[in-house]
């Protein structure tokens, strides 16, 4: 669940907590957006235990829309689980990653 924002390094932050499912989705997907279209944003995930299809989804149309926009788009912070999952979805290839907020700010 999409549970706080702030701005480092000229992104937007969108910290994420818990679990991006179904259930959590739809609210994700729309503060998400509205991020996205504003500028770059970095999806802070380290503290997500769970990611499912829906979840994925969220990141993949922040991605695109981030690109349609003209913006950045990272996530950071996978946890091993939900970076698996990341992997076999190959979203790794889709959607830059890194391993935490500060190397996804520096690398601009």
């Amino acid at each position: 669940m999409l549970q706080a924002r702030y701005v480092a390094g000229g992104y937007t932050v969108a910290r994420f907590e818990g679990r991006l499912d179904a259930i959590t989705s739809a609210a994700a997907e729309t503060g998400l957006a509205a991020m996205v279209a504003a500028g770059p944003v970095v999806a802070d995930m380290e503290q997500v235990r769970y990611i499912s299809s829906m979840g994925l989804r969220v990141l993949l149309k922040a991605a695109r829309l981030a690109k349609e926009s003209g913006h950045r788009f990272a996530v950071s912070g996978l946890q091993p689980a939900v970076r698996e999952v990341f992997e076999i979805a190959g979203f790794d290839r889709l959607i830059a990653n890194f391993t935490t907020v500060a190397e996804a700010t520096a690398a601009g």
